[in-house]
């Protein structure tokens, strides 16, 4: 077991990357620290977990909030006794231009998805620090550098997470923290057959969309999970500072979705 006794925090895990990402953590040893904003899928994956054997807990967080990020922490190591890996996943989207996005909505995109990363990791790299170490990966997208129409808030949010993870990486070097980013694309998940549900020809969508991707398929949660778990593994005990795509290498490929313009 590559993780065996290691405790990790995963934010946004009660469905979609984030559940993949404590499921595959879980069985590789880890101690799960699951949370999410979500009350109930966040104890469904939570209790899923400890049905296979995981140890596991949940702590309802909206990582936008500094005192509930600090809650989340003082309740990881009461339980656990200590933090080795945070994982930055809980994200939200607004798909719409800079123009058409209200103020509150950018600012819970940019609360979610950047400010909640800074938080966590903010309160996580003290305590990861007292074990000697570990890693800390975030969750970006695709979109941190290659993006579509309308998503002005979810792109700069990215952009801004993989920068984060360059410079966290500099500071955290010595401390014997590695911090790096996974950048998914497409990705079989529930928010994003709910998004081809919404469109005006689902199906369409979906055939446009598998058009761009060179496998001729889209991600799986399970494709964004092994990366994860090779970067806060030792194999990967050099590697910090870093961005890694996965997404079959439709980044090269991609102009744009046309059913989402």
């Amino acid at each position: 077991m590559r993780l065996k006794e290691k405790v990790a925090i995963v934010t946004g895990g009660g469905q979609g990357i984030g559940a993949g990402i404590a499921e595959i953590f879980g069985k590789e040893g880890a101690k799960i620290v699951l949370a999410d904003v979500n009350e109930e899928t966040g104890r469904q994956k939570t209790d899923e977990l400890k049905t296979a054997g995981v140890e596991a807990i949940f702590v309802k967080t909206d990582v936008s909030d500094e005192n509930q990020v600090q809650d989340l922490i003082q309740t990881a190591i009461e339980e656990f006794g200590g933090i080795d890996i945070l994982i930055n996943n809980a994200a939200v989207t607004v798909r719409k231009s800079a123009v058409d996005t209200t103020f509150a909505e950018w600012q819970k995109v940019i609360g979610v998805n950047l400010t909640g990363a800074f938080l966590c990791s903010k309160y996580s790299i003290p305590e990861i620090e007292k074990r000697g170490g570990g890693a800390i990966v975030n969750i970006a997208s695709w979109h941190a550098e290659k993006t579509i129409t309308r998503l002005a808030a979810y792109a700069a949010s990215k952009g801004g997470l993989t920068a984060l993870t360059r410079q966290m990486a500099l500071d955290c070097g010595p401390l014997n923290i590695r911090v790096n980013a996974v950048c998914p694309s497409t990705v079989d998940t529930p928010l994003l057959r709910q998004t081809f549900a919404s469109l005006e020809d689902p199906e369409e969508g979906f055939r446009q969309t598998l058009e761009f991707q060179p496998f001729g398929r889209i991600g799986t949660v399970e494709d964004i999970a092994n990366a994860c778990l090779f970067m806060v593994s030792n194999e990967a005990a050099y590697v910090s500072g870093q961005t890694l795509m996965v997404d079959g290498a439709a980044i090269n490929k991609i102009a744009r979705p046309l059913m989402f313009d």
